[in-house]
C-alpha cells in the first residue's frame, strides 16, 4: 500500500491525524524538501527515509524516479508513505503519482493535507474570503511544469488570488495581471515561511510587491495574496505575537 500524504504548509502540528497514522505504520517514507523534520521523527525507528525533494533553484528529483520508487517499494511488500508539503493534489504532483500507481496496479490511499493556499494567508491574518470584500478566490501557480503560459485574463474577475511557487516570477506575474485588467493599486501581500515562527509578511500594492520582495530578499517558500482582503491584516493578525513567543524556544 502507498499513502499519498499531505503534511501541511510548514508547521508540523498542521498534519492531519490520518496523516500521522499513516506515518506510524510506514516502512518507507519518501519526503519532500518542505516537510518539517519533526514529522520524520514520527516514523518508526527502522523506517527507510528517502529524500525526493525538488529545489526550484537547485537539484530536483526526477518525477519518474519517484514514481518508480513508490511502485518498487510497494511491490516488495512494504508500506510506503509519500509525504508531501501542503496537499498532495494542490500543485503537489499527487495526481501524477496516483496515475502511476494505478497503471502499476498498486493500491494506494490519498490523505489530504492543509494547503498553503488557505493556511498561509490565515496565519498572516488574511482571510481569502470575506462577506463584504471577497466572494471568490483562486489558487494559481507561478510556474507550470510544461512551460505553458497562463492566461491571466481568466482571473480578472476573481476577488482574491493566491499565488503559490511564484516568487521568482512575481514581477512578470504582477505585470501580466495589471495588463489583464487588475487594478495596479490593489493590495498585495507576500508571506515567507508561512505558519513557521520565522514567518515574514510584506504588504504593498500589486504594482510594487515584486520590488518589495527583492528589496527584502524574500525567498521560497513564499505565498502571494492579491485582493482587497489584504486590507484586513491589521485587524485580523493573530500569529505575530505567537511567533515572537515561539522564537526564543527555537534559538
Amino acid at each position: 500500500m502507498v499513502y499519498l500524504v499531505g503534511s501541511g504548509p510548514g508547521d508540523p502540528d498542521l498534519i492531519t491525524r490520518a496523516g500521522l497514522k499513516a506515518l506510524w505504520r510506514a516502512d518507507v517514507v519518501a519526503y519532500d524538501r518542505l516537510v518539517a523534520p519533526e514529522l520524520l521523527e514520527e516514523a518508526r525507528p527502522h523506517a527507510e527515509l528517502v529524500y525526493v525533494g525538488k529545489d526550484p533553484h537547485g537539484p530536483a528529483t526526477d518525477q519518474d524516479h519517484i514514481n518508480r520508487l513508490l511502485v518498487e517499494r510497494a511491490r516488495a511488500g512494504l508500506t510506503v508513505v509519500r509525504l508531501k508539503g501542503g496537499d498532495p493534489f494542490v500543485f503537489g504532483r499527487g495526481g501524477e503519482e496516483a496515475m502511476a500507481l494505478t497503471a502499476a496496479a498498486v493500491p494506494f490511499q490519498v490523505v489530504p493535507g492543509v494547503s498553503a493556499a488557505v493556511a498561509v494567508p490565515a496565519y498572516a491574518g488574511i482571510p481569502v474570503t470575506h462577506r463584504r470584500l471577497a466572494a471568490s478566490f483562486a489558487v494559481v501557480t507561478g510556474r507550470t511544469g510544461d512551460g505553458r503560459d497562463i492566461d491571466w485574463r481568466g482571473f480578472s474577475g476573481i476577488d482574491t488570488l493566491v499565488l503559490l511557487m511564484g516568487v521568482g516570477a512575481l514581477d512578470r506575474v504582477a505585470t501580466e495581471l495589471v495588463a489583464a485588467g487588475r487594478d495596479r493599486r490593489q493590495p498585495a501581500a507576500i508571506i515567507e515561511n508561512g505558519t513557521l515562527p520565522s514567518q515574514r509578511v510584506i504588504v504593498g500594492a500589486l504594482e510594487d510587491i515584486a520590488g518589495l520582495a527583492v528589496a527584502n530578499s524574500v525567498g521560497a517558500p513564499a505565498t502571494v495574496v492579491v485582493g482587497e482582503v489584504v486590507r484586513l491584516r491589521s485587524a485580523v493578525d493573530w500569529f505575530t505575537g505567537v511567533a515572537r513567543e515561539l522564537a526564543p524556544s527555537l534559538a
